[in-house]
C-alpha cells in the first residue's frame, strides 16, 4: 500500500495501480476508504474519535485535529460520516495512518473488471415502505404543496437485503468504484458494527486554501441502455420545467448559505448535466473565494446541510413531513461523508446512492425530490432507478 501520509500539495505523477492499490487494500471494520475526483485515500486504525457534545461539529473536528497535531501527529486528518440529523452523533475519527494516491479516474487499472464476491449472495428482499405506500405519501405531499403549505420535500424509501452468508464489503466497494471511478466512493464505519458504503455523485462542498466549490444536484432522469433514448432523456431533463424548478430551489439555497462567507461567489445561470451509470442529473458548479481563510471546509458544509436537494424547503417544515412520512430513521443517509485536515481543507459529499451494512443485512436508501408538479408514479420510478447503483454492486434486483 502506498505510504504517503499527508495530502499532496502539487499534482502528483500518476503511477498505474497506485490508486487501485488502496482500493484493493480496503478491509471492512476500522478501515476508512474514500475515492474522489481529486484523491484516493485509505485510513487505518483510530488515533482519536471526534466527540459528540453541544459544540458545533466543525469546532469539535478542529479541536480534535489540533490535539493530534500537538501530540505529534504530523498531518492529522479526520475521515468519516455525519448523519442527516445535524444534531445526531458523528462517526468521525483521526485514523492511525492515512495513505493518499491520485484519483481512481486517473488510474488505468480501474478499467479492469472488479473481482467477484467470494460466494453469491442469496438475498431476501423487503421494500420499506412498499411502492404503493410510498406513492401515497408523495400524493399527500403534492396535495399540501398545491395548497401552498410548502415548496418541496425529499421523500425516501429503503430496500432491506438480508443474506444467509457474511457480507463481502470489499467486493461491493470494488464494484461501486470501478463502475463510476469519476464519482465519490466511500466505505466508512458508521456506528458500532455498522459500515456505510456507497458511490455518491454529489459534492456538497470542498475547500482548498481560500477557494470553495459546491456542486448541487437536483432534477433527475434514469439512464437508458438505448443510446438514442438515453440522449432524448438527457435533452428532456434540460428542458423540464418541473426539474428546472426543483434545481433552482436548491441552487438558490446554496447561494444564500455561502454568500456571507465569500468575497466572490460565482453561480452559473443555467444547470448542466452530469451522468452516472444509472442516472442523469441537473448540476450547477458553484465556486467562491473566502472572506475569512480560517473558515474550514466542514463549517461551510454545515452551513449548507441539509440542502433542499435532500430535505426540502422550507427546511423545518420539510423535516416534519419527512419524519411523519418515512417509517425509518435515515441515520447517515442524506448526511455527509468526507475528510478534513488540520489546515481546514477537505471534501464533504452528500451521502446518497448508499447502504448501511450491519451483520448480514444491508439497508439501501433512495429518495426523490417532490414538488407541486410531481407524480407518485414518476417519483417511485426515480427511486427505483437510483437503487440500481447499489443493487448492481451486490448482484440483486427488484
Amino acid at each position: 500500500m502506498p505510504a504517503s501520509l499527508s495530502e499532496p500539495r502539487t499534482a502528483p505523477v500518476v503511477t498505474p495501480g497506485e490508486a487501485t492499490a488502496l482500493l484493493d487494500a480496503y478491509r471492512a471494520g476500522t478501515d476508512r476508504f474514500l475515492g474522489t475526483p481529486r484523491h484516493t485515500l485509505l485510513g487505518r486504525g483510530t488515533l482519536a474519535d471526534v466527540p459528540h457534545d453541544s459544540r458545533p461539529v466543525y469546532q469539535r473536528v478542529r479541536e480534535t485535529l489540533r490535539e493530534r497535531r500537538a501530540a505529534g501527529t504530523p498531518s492529522p486528518v479526520v475521515i468519516g460520516a455525519l448523519p442527516f440529523d445535524p444534531d445526531g452523533p458523528p462517526a468521525l475519527a483521526v485514523p492511525a495512518s492515512v495513505a493518499w494516491a491520485p484519483p481512481l479516474r486517473k488510474d488505468p487499472l480501474v478499467a479492469l473488471p472488479a473481482p467477484g464476491p467470494e460466494r453469491a449472495a442469496d438475498w431476501e428482499i423487503r421494500e420499506v415502505p412498499e411502492p404503493a405506500v410510498y406513492g401515497a405519501a408523495v400524493a399527500a405531499a403534492v396535495a399540501r404543496m398545491r395548497a401552498g403549505e410548502f415548496d418541496k420535500v425529499v421523500l425516501a424509501r429503503t430496500v432491506e437485503l438480508t443474506s444467509r452468508h457474511e457480507l463481502d464489503l470489499p467486493s461491493m466497494v470494488q464494484r461501486l468504484a470501478r463502475r463510476d471511478p469519476s464519482g465519490y466512493t466511500f466505505a466508512v464505519p458508521s456506528g458500532p458494527g455498522r459500515t456505510l458504503v456507497g458511490a455518491s455523485p454529489e459534492l456538497l462542498l470542498s475547500r482548498t486554501g481560500g477557494r470553495l466549490t459546491a456542486n448541487p444536484l437536483a432534477g433527475s432522469a434514469p439512464r437508458s441502455a438505448d443510446l438514442a433514448e438515453d440522449v432524448r432523456r438527457a435533452a428532456a431533463l434540460l428542458e423540464s420545467p418541473k426539474d428546472l424548478h426543483e434545481h433552482a430551489v436548491v441552487v438558490d439555497a446554496v447561494r444564500a448559505a455561502l454568500a456571507p462567507y465569500c468575497t466572490r461567489l460565482e453561480v452559473p445561470e443555467r444547470p448542466t448535466l452530469v451522468r452516472t451509470a444509472a442516472m442523469w442529473h441537473l448540476s450547477t458548479t458553484v465556486t467562491g473565494e473566502l472572506a475569512d481563510p480560517e473558515v474550514c471546509a466542514l463549517e461551510l458544509a454545515s452551513a449548507l446541510h441539509p440542502t433542499p436537494a435532500v430535505c426540502g424547503t422550507p427546511t423545518p417544515l420539510a423535516r416534519e413531513v419527512i419524519a411523519a412520512a418515512e417509517p425509518f430513521d435515515r441515520g447517515p443517509y442524506t448526511g455527509m461523508v468526507g475528510w478534513q485536515n488540520a489546515d481546514g481543507d477537505g471534501e464533504w459529499v452528500v451521502t446518497i446512492r448508499c447502504a448501511e451494512a450491519e451483520g448480514r443485512a444491508l439497508r439501501l436508501f433512495a429518495g426523490a425530490g417532490v414538488v407541486a408538479d410531481s407524480s407518485p408514479e414518476a417519483e417511485t420510478a426515480e427511486t427505483g432507478a437510483k437503487f440500481r447503483t447499489f443493487l448492481g454492486a451486490v448482484g440483486a434486483a427488484l
